[in-house]
């Protein structure tokens, strides 16, 4: 039987979300058949009035940074001479959030949401966030590259919240804020500024680990099957001060079990090592 949009919708009302701002992580696949699609599932959400939020990144906009101590820090989830190595080189290309390019795996539904002609996106070459419905310039008016989390901010300001629809813990991107608000340095990495320049921005760190916060998300998760979907909600406030609070007291908890992960290492120990300014 396929999911409509008014699946969608009952969804909502039996989840008490009416209204209610939403960072939506998320597998088209998970639900069956939907009929209508991606655009599908967004409008069901629209439709009871909520403002959709789904991260819209473009990893092929990242270059190799510059053979500058300010723009290599230590500790900083990557090994250098490797991406010398490895990484292409002459990316000449300025993201702007006019495009509506998103990297294949960010899945069907926020690709469908960055073609809408209303959608808002954030200024953040790598990690944007895009939304469309009631809210959407609120919430990501602020982003910026060396604010990549400011869309979580404005969600928890207006008491919005994280579904995962058919997808786990490893793909919400809101613990990589509780890691930075738990005191790690978010990474940084290079790309191209509205210039053409080469500037540092903020992102987050390895999550394949993050299945282990679980039993702290668990008192206060909802879950609910949409055709076949599992959909696990989570509000934003309640969230993130357990989540950081878990962080803070036992700072491996996030670390994906590789020794060899740089990125898990490196965050657990506090990620980079900034110079100020």
């Amino acid at each position: 039987m396929s999911v409509t949009s008014n699946d969608i919708r009952q969804a909502i009302h039996t989840l008490g979300l009416i209204g209610q701002p939403l960072c939506v992580h998320s597998s088209l696949r998970s639900f069956g058949t939907v009929e209508g699609g991606a655009t599908a599932i967004i409008d069901g959400l629209l439709a009871e009035g909520c403002t959709v939020l789904v991260p819209s990144f473009t990893y092929d906009f990242g270059i190799v940074p510059p053979h500058d101590p300010a723009m290599r820090p230590p500790r900083n989830g990557r090994d250098y001479a490797s991406i010398d190595a490895t990484m292409p080189q002459g990316n000449n290309r300025v993201y702007t959030s006019e495009i509506t390019e998103v990297s294949s795996d960010m899945g069907t539904i926020p690709a469908t949401l960055v073609r809408m002609q209303q959608r808002i996106r954030g200024n953040h070459p790598l990690n944007s966030f895009a939304a469309v419905g009631p809210l959407a310039q609120e919430l990501i008016a602020d982003q910026r590259p060396l604010d990549v989390y400011a869309p979580f901010r404005a969600l928890i300001a207006a008491h919005g919240s994280i579904v995962l629809m058919g997808v786990g813990l490893d793909c919400m991107t809101f613990i990589h804020y509780a890691e930075q608000q738990s005191g790690r340095n978010l990474f940084r990495r290079c790309a191209l500024g509205p210039d053409g320049q080469p500037m540092l921005v903020e992102v987050g760190s390895c999550s394949r680990g993050f299945g282990q916060l679980a039993p702290v998300l668990a008192p206060f998760r909802r879950q609910f099957y949409v055709g076949q979907s599992l959909w696990q909600v989570f509000p934003s406030q309640q969230a993130l001060e357990a989540l950081v609070r878990a962080i803070q007291e036992d700072p491996s908890i996030t670390h994906c079990g590789l020794p060899d992960c740089e990125r898990c290492n490196d965050a657990v120990q506090g990620g980079p090592i900034l110079t100020p300014g």
